[in-house]
């Protein structure tokens, strides 16, 4: 197929930090290109927001939306969806192949963002300090007892990008590192003195268990109720991913009953999650409006990351970072 010169192209980019750190990213994407319209709504446009405007743009630089089959398939001069952020998990991968769409990611660039923010509520959520707050502000002097991370045995499933950014960063506090993974790396586990286990073996020892997985078939909801009877009682759970990942309503019941001492989730099955959700009557419960992405660093370089590869595909060059490349003959036409 003929491709369009770039300068005739439009590109949609959805995520709300996009240039926000960097003006330069704005400006050298509007100069390559006819026209750039961006997400101005404050959050993930729906399906009916999409359907309405995807039929324009040739490329896609995508925040968290949901990218189904009905709005793959409105989008007839799509050619990229450059996912700003490693996960893809809300794009369908196969209508985009089928159509001849590229799809890809931006992995690692927010991997010290997201490490620091499952430091950050690891603490928050040992020490209560959310609670303690509130209740503060509110004149009251509560005497709360926390747990130290020193000396504590803490869990990660999964050892990617972000994990291996929560190592180091955890040193300083004298933990013990255990981890689960499909796939190993008995290198990275032998340098930073990481022991390796069964989940099963790691959710009966590890004070501290947190998420680093992407969802898939096997990952959904693999937090359920079997897998909170096999935690350390007392334990605190964390999850810094994805919400899919947990049963909301296990972990309500296992929270309630008192059997973990805490959860810090800085993602929900839904977002923003209902305002009578469970979860959210908790004060062991501590949530964040998935934000792990959200700082200066990890914003430049996810968009400097998707442009380059939304720009390549839309000059026929192939991306850096494939996802999941198109079929060819959905481009033969």
């Amino acid at each position: 197929m003929q491709k369009k010169p770039l300068k005739e192209c439009r590109i949609l980019v959805t995520p709300t930090s996009y240039g926000k750190y960097d003006e330069n990213l704005k400006l050298k994407l509007e100069e390559m290109v006819k026209e750039v319209v961006y997400n101005s709504s404050g959050k993930s446009l729906k399906e009916a927001d999409l359907l309405q405007i995807i039929e324009y743009f040739d490329g896609m630089i995508a925040g968290l939306d949901e990218i189904n089959e009905n709005i793959i398939s409105k989008s007839k001069n799509l050619k990229v969806i450059a996912r700003y952020g490693s996960g893809y998990d809300r794009v369908d991968i196969e209508a985009a192949k089928k159509a001849g769409i590229y799809v890809t990611n931006t992995p690692g660039a927010n991997a010290i963002s997201v490490a620091e923010l499952t430091i950050g509520l690891a603490i928050a959520a040992a020490r209560s300090i959310p609670h303690a707050n509130i209740e503060t502000k509110k004149g009251e002097w509560p005497r709360l007892k926390g747990i130290t991370l020193q000396g504590k045995v803490f869990g990660l499933i999964g050892l990617g990008s972000v994990a291996k950014e929560v190592v180091p960063r955890l040193k300083g506090f004298n933990c013990k590192l255990v981890t689960y993974h499909p796939h190993r790396n008995p290198e990275f586990e032998e340098n930073h003195n990481i022991e390796y286990h069964s989940l099963n073996n790691l959710l009966g020892k590890s004070d501290f268990v947190s998420l680093h997985v992407p969802v898939t078939s096997v990952t959904s909801k693999m937090v359920n109720k079997d897998f909170l009877k096999k935690m350390k009682k007392g334990s605190i759970l964390i999850n810094t991913s994805r919400g899919e990942l947990i049963d909301e309503d296990a972990l309500y019941e296992s929270l309630k009953s008192g059997r973990l001492r805490a959860a810090a989730l800085d993602a929900f099955s839904k977002e923003p999650p209902d305002r009578d959700n469970p979860l959210l009557s908790l004060p062991q419960v501590i949530v964040t409006p998935h934000m792990g992405a959200a700082t200066d660093m990890a914003a430049n370089e996810m968009g400097r990351m998707a442009m380059e590869d939304c720009i390549a595909v839309l000059k026929g060059e192939r991306p850096k970072y494939i996802v999941v490349e198109p079929n060819k003959t959905a481009n033969d036409n």
